[in-house]
């Protein structure tokens, strides 16, 4: 229903979940997760893990965010959401850019090669998802969704730690993520759970091959 009554609150609600979590900001969230859950990457020097999250979130979150003024400005997108499959294709290839500038950076530092490894995972969901738009429009928001949720199914294993309540609560914002996608419209039922895919498949994929 998107009534006045009961649309608007739910489509508000919808809407902050996809600012929440959105794309850029899923990469960030991971390493905080990895950073902060009970296992020795928490043991990490304060330093290290400055360094680690400031290049993430200047790399991948606030060159990427400001350079869409501009592309607006260029008449290269049409809204800020940037809906159109084809408007797309720029921020996309950007946003690949930044990520493989940060795996550069972050190939350079000694530390544990899981970090690399999920670094990597990032950059090349990004990429995948750049090539798959060239075609097909893809749920970004459920690829960063399933990749959230197998980067914590992938730090338990390798590193035989419990994390149950963590999981749960990537498995409840990935669902709400999903369903808020279909809910405004967004994407089709098969758009979100291809991207879902991707995220999960491609991040197992990576941080246990590499």
């Amino acid at each position: 229903m998107t009534d006045g009554t009961t649309g608007k609150p739910w489509t508000l609600a919808a809407r902050i979940v996809s600012v929440l979590f959105h794309p850029l900001l899923i990469p960030v969230y991971g390493v905080v997760i990895i950073f902060s859950a009970p296992t020795l990457f928490g043991y990490l020097p304060f330093t290290v893990k400055k360094v680690i999250f400031s290049v993430m979130v200047i790399n991948n979150v606030i060159i990427p965010l400001s350079l869409i003024p501009y592309f607006r400005y260029r008449k290269l997108i049409s809204s800020w959401t940037i809906d159109d499959r084809r408007e797309r294709i720029i921020p996309l290839l950007t946003s690949s850019f930044f990520y493989s500038v940060t795996v550069f950076i972050i190939l350079r530092f000694h530390i544990p090669s899981f970090l690399k490894s999920y670094v990597m995972a990032v950059a090349f969901l990004a990429i995948a998802v750049t090539v798959i738009n060239f075609w097909w429009k893809i749920s970004i928001h459920s690829v960063g969704a399933g990749a959230m949720i197998f980067l914590i199914v992938s730090l338990s294993v390798r590193m035989q730690t419990q994390l149950t309540w963590l999981l749960i609560a990537s498995v409840i914002a990935g669902g709400l993520v999903m369903s808020s996608r279909l809910y405004l419209h967004s994407h089709s039922p098969r758009e979100v759970w291809s991207g879902f895919l991707l995220g999960s498949a491609g991040t197992m994929l990576v941080l246990f091959l590499l």
